[in-house]
């Protein structure tokens, strides 16, 4: 929609232009008029439409034919004025005026026209006979007014509706000639009506009606208003309305039916709210939306963009197995000005046997999208052979699902700064070729040698024989040397599916860059796992220690003073004299200091039975290299034996022990005090 709207009024002189423009300023008919109106501004809070409207006149008086073709060219619609009593003045519209308009614009952009009557007061009869072959001729002519400056008849209406024919134009909707909307018009509105389809069954019953009313309009149909529609659609077209809802015939035709009433406004409300400009084509506002990302930070699609995309694909899932077909994605994009997707896809998310993007994929190629767009890559190079740079899955983290997406670079000599951006690297080298791992090692002392992003070596085609690669330390030593994992053996050539376990180590670095876990399994999900890495940690060890002794300290020296105060209150009352005092204050504090230095030593004893009881279940760990990612030397078979489930963790004792020392020393605590006090 234009910004402001600027109005010219043509037409021969004394027939009316420059009153009109001070009657409807002024409110009222000026007694003395001027050879021609400034331009007058109209603030947008005073139009209907809310735009701001330019009222600009011409005087053939003042003014040359180069002033007059500069104003035409500048105008968004043009008045031609015309006065009702005179027949001179209604034969140059169309001698004239028509002609010369035509001449300074594109004939693919017309300027839409008004021809305004005014003095209609001097006359009792209406001029539309005459001008109505004028309007069936010139397609460009949006409507007539019969208006009187001197009355103020009509006068708001004819610059509304030359508002209208700018904001709303009836030439980019319908065909007078064919008396039909234009195949643009017609696209559109399909695309509006199978996007509001949300069921996906051909027709908009109530809900999907009034959803659509709410986004276009913000206010819900009445059921007697949504029942009175389809019973208009119902008396002009047999099959517009179809088990009770409308189907894309009838949607289309209410839009005519609207067109043809001039209620353009209706159709233009509903273009623009789904995204179109004033050409019938999607606005870059509509299909990028701008994305502002502070800088150092990411984005990603949150719970609300998921169960969106989650109802786009049950609507389109059909057959309900789980995976679009080529039939059933087809119809899925047809609601989009173009195929988002290259014959890439199949390469680079999950598919199914038959090779049709499943569920898990189609939410993948939609998170490695959002990615691309975000790193400024809207336009992706795709490979001859189709194989994608990209590939994107879903892993699994202690317990909680992760999007890992996988970047090839390894046709760059040198990494540009956008492709060094990443949270792990991940150095892949064949141990068959002898020069593979050259690449890797300069690749890594190039760029991320300093870094401080994880990275890790892979030996791929470990199934092959390996050979001694030619460089100066073997990938092993080059790992030990600066700090790195050791290279990790995968390989594709299995009978079974081949191994997950690098994507895990991955995306286990990614998400903990600088923490040293260590697992006595490799699955790294498992409830033991969770748990393991929590109490072995090095800071919830000295916390804990710390904690455990100010809070022992801490109670012990409470439950002293509490008891002293009180052993001396009831020793004043009990006795007078103050040498008995005395002595059973020193009794009592030399009891206590017994009793203080005896729970000292069951704190210390307990803590350290809880701090064997957990060593005796991990494994010593001295290095990074011993950690988890070491886990996959182990066999399968140790592996499985080496896992704790859920179950087994909670079958320990070590919440019973717990709880029974903390019990006793409740208990004991409780029995000293009531000792003392039945012994005084």
């Amino acid at each position: 929609m234009k910004k402001d709207v600027r109005i010219l009024l043509v037409g021969e002189p004394r027939v009316g232009k420059t009153s009109l423009i001070m009657s409807l300023v002024s409110e009222e008919f000026p007694e003395e008029v001027p050879p021609r109106a400034e331009e007058i501004t109209i603030p947008a809070d005073v139009t209907p439409e809310r735009v701001p409207t330019h009222i600009v006149d011409y005087s053939e008086a003042e003014q040359n034919d180069e002033q007059l073709y500069h104003e035409i060219s500048q105008a968004n619609v043009i008045c031609i004025v015309y006065a009702v009593n005179n027949k001179n003045s209604i034969d140059k519209v169309t001698s004239r005026w028509i002609p010369l308009i035509n001449e300074r614009t594109d004939k693919d952009s017309r300027l839409p026209l008004i021809l305004v009557g005014n003095k209609s007061d001097l006359v009792e009869y209406s001029s539309m006979e005459t001008i109505l072959p004028i309007m069936n001729q010139y397609t460009e002519i949006e409507t007539c007014v019969e208006c009187s400056a001197k009355n103020l008849k009509n006068i708001s209406e004819l610059f509304y509706y030359a508002q209208k024919a700018v904001l709303h134009p009836t030439g980019p909707l319908y065909c007078p000639e064919e008396k039909e909307m234009k195949p643009a018009c017609i696209k559109a509105l399909t695309r509006i009506f199978r996007i509001s389809d949300q069921d996906n069954d051909g027709t908009l019953n109530d809900a999907e009606l009034n959803f659509f009313q709410r986004i276009c309009f913000n206010t819900p149909l009445a059921p007697q208003a949504l029942e009175d529609v389809k019973n208009v659609v119902r008396k002009n077209l047999s099959d517009g309305v179809a088990d009770n809802g409308l189907t894309l015939k009838g949607f289309l035709f209410l839009h005519t039916l609207f067109i043809q009433r001039g209620r353009h406004e209706t159709t233009w409300t509903v273009l623009r709210r789904f995204g179109y400009d004033d050409d019938l084509e999607l606005t870059p506002e509509y299909l990028f939306p701008p994305l502002k990302i502070p800088p150092d930070c990411t984005t990603e699609l949150n719970h609300h963009a998921y169960l969106f995309l989650q109802s786009i694909f049950d609507k389109h899932d059909l057959d309900r197995d789980c995976a679009l077909s080529p039939n059933e994605l087809k119809d899925l994009f047809k609601v989009f000005p173009y195929m988002p997707w290259g014959p890439d896809v199949n390469n680079t998310v999950c598919t199914n046997e038959r090779g049709w993007i499943t569920y898990q994929g189609f939410l993948s190629q939609w998170t490695i999208l959002l990615i691309i767009i975000v790193f400024g890559e809207r336009q992706r190079q795709i490979r001859a052979e189709h194989k994608s740079y990209y590939a994107i899955n879903t892993v699994y983290v202690y317990g909680q699902e992760k999007y890992l997406l996988l970047h090839d670079v390894s046709d760059s000599e040198f990494l540009t700064d956008d492709e060094t951006i990443c949270d792990a690297v991940c150095l892949v080298y064949d141990v068959s070729n002898p020069k593979s791992f050259e690449y890797c090692a300069r690749i890594f002392k190039q760029h991320f040698m300093d870094s401080r992003i994880p990275c890790l070596v892979v030996a791929a085609k470990s199934d092959l024989h390996e050979v001694r690669q030619e460089y100066s330390i073997s990938p092993a030593e080059f790992c030990k040397k600066h700090k790195m994992p050791p290279p990790q053996a995968f390989t594709c050539n299995t009978v079974d599916v081949p191994s997950k376990d690098i994507f895990v180590k991955l995306t286990t670095m990614a998400m903990y860059p600088h923490a040293r876990l260590r697992c006595m399994c490799a699955c790294n999900r498992c409830t033991f796992c969770i748990c393991q890495n929590f109490l072995n940690s090095d800071l919830l060890q000295s916390v804990k220690n710390k904690l455990f002794t100010a809070v022992l300290n801490r109670s012990l020296t409470l439950f002293t003073r509490l008891l002293i105060i009180h052993y001396i209150d009831l020793c004043v009352t009990m006795y007078s004299r103050a040498e008995i005092v005395n002595k059973r204050q020193q009794l009592l504090i030399a009891d206590f200091s017994r009793l203080r230095a005896y729970l000292d030593e069951l704190g210390a004893m307990l803590l350290a039975d809880q701090e064997s009881r957990i060593m005796q279940q991990v494994h010593a760990v001295s290095s990074v290299e011993d950690s988890i990612f070491m886990e996959s030397s182990l066999g399968p078979r140790l592996l499985e034996a080496r896992h704790v489930r859920q179950a087994d963790l909670k079958s320990s004792t070590f919440w019973l022990r717990a709880s029974f020392g903390a019990t006793v020393f409740a208990v004991l605590g409780f029995a000293m005090y009531k000792a003392l006090l039945k012994q005084r």
